[in-house]
């Protein structure tokens, strides 16, 4: 796992960064490849704090972005954006491979008779 943290237009402090690591690290138990990551954070007139989250895993990458006016609460609603696309590509991935399976059952009892 390699994530990498840009703070633009504003102060780096380790609590945003070790806050931005452990959320968008937990995220490593739904891929099956090591997950890299480039988490942006910058704030806009001193009020708006956005976050933007990229990952790579493998033949994947996921993409997502908040805005808000508290940093941590970008944080946690960009993980759970990245979250519910991890989810619904491996539920689709897993739906496509019991069909594929089916496909053959269905194949191979047809053959049978």
């Amino acid at each position: 796992m390699n994530i990498a943290i840009t703070f633009r237009h504003m102060e780096a402090t380790e609590a945003v960064r070790g806050y931005a690591t452990e959320k968008i690290g937990k995220l490593q138990r739904f891929l099956r490849q090591p997950m890299k990551g480039h988490v942006a954070v910058s704030t806009q007139n001193h009020r708006l704090h956005h976050v933007e989250v990229a990952l790579q895993s493998g033949g994947e990458h996921f993409h997502a972005h908040e805005t808000s006016e508290d940093m941590y609460a970008s944080i946690d609603k960009v993980t759970d954006k990245l979250e519910r696309q991890i989810r619904s590509v491996k539920e689709s991935t897993i739906k496509k491979g019991a069909e594929r399976t089916s496909d053959r059952l269905m194949a191979d009892l047809a053959g049978e008779e």
